[in-house]
């Protein structure tokens, strides 16, 4: 069965395309507008930076030349023609990147805890004191805030060089930062069963263990996890400042210009963070496949 179509008269669509073609015509000029005002910023903040882009192309042989370098032992050979030698110091290198990795791992359960006690501490649902409110974020905005190398430096003075200045260094950071996940993520949880145990003579800490904690814990891990990677990568540079790890030796073959070495330190942490980040995604996934049901 077929159907047939009116088509309006001439006099009746010529306005509808008149104004089809000027609502296109304004939003390409809004576009077109928009983009002269990105490029503008772009070229203000090149000048603003002092990017001469003469320099870069003049000196970006010897940003190349460098990586050369790292791929040459000091025979002249390619380091991949002889691994015994690239590897000269595995076990070391090996043992101090372990210390890294504990250096994050410590740092991130100690942040997250403080994360944890932070984040329900500047829930408005949960927190009925504005001044308690307002010390704790900007309390966690000065731990998120503060680079985390800075921190080191100052654990380093304080505490000498090793290990303890960079987990106390990650721990701060680590707090600042969950602790602001935290506290959005407990922010939009359903009070219901806040509720309930309340009803039943729960105290405010039951509350929260057994009306907030189940809603919340399965992004709190997922956060945590997504943290320690993070928090991998940074315990290798801090440790340039004497915050303990691979970042010590790591310093000491730039300083020294042990190219070979360098280019094995770096292929061994990027190795570990793969790693990581493999194992920790996979284990996100399935925290969040609980959650959900799936």
């Amino acid at each position: 069965m077929t159907q047939t179509l009116a088509v309006p008269p001439d006099h009746q669509i010529d306005p509808l395309l008149r104004a089809y073609a000027q609502s296109v015509a304004a939003r390409r000029r809004t576009i077109a507008f928009g983009a002269v005002l990105l490029l503008a910023a772009v070229a203000l903040s090149w000048i603003g930076a002092e990017i001469d882009l003469a320099t870069f192309w003049t000196k970006l042989g010897n940003f190349t030349s460098y990586f050369d370098r790292l791929l040459q032992l000091d025979t002249g050979a390619r380091v991949w023609t002889d691994p015994v030698y690239w590897f000269w110091g595995l076990r070391r290198w090996s043992l101090q990147l372990l210390q890294t990795v504990l250096i994050a791992y410590v740092g991130t359960a100690t942040g997250a805890t403080l994360g944890v006690i932070g984040g329900v501490l500047t829930s408005r649902n949960l927190v009925r004191s504005a001044a308690l409110r307002f010390l704790v974020l900007r309390v966690l905005e000065f731990c998120r805030t503060v680079p985390d190398i800075v921190f080191a430096l100052i654990f380093v003075v304080a505490f000498g060089i090793g290990a303890l200045p960079g987990v106390l260094a990650i721990a701060l950071h680590t707090t600042g930062t969950l602790g602001k996940l935290f506290g959005e993520v407990i922010e939009n949880i359903d009070m219901k069963p806040v509720e309930g145990v309340a009803g039943t003579g729960g105290s405010w800490l039951a509350q929260v263990r057994f009306g907030v904690m189940p809603q919340v814990l399965s992004n709190i891990a997922s956060y945590t996890l997504l943290r320690f990677e993070i928090n991998v990568r940074g315990a290798a540079v801090i440790g340039i400042v004497g915050a303990g790890g691979i970042g010590q030796e790591l310093i000491v073959a730039i300083r020294k210009f042990y190219y070979s070495d360098v280019s094995a330190i770096l292929l061994m942490l990027l190795v570990c963070v793969m790693l990581l980040d493999a194992g920790s995604e996979r284990l996100r996934h399935r925290l969040l496949a609980m959650e959900t049901g799936r």
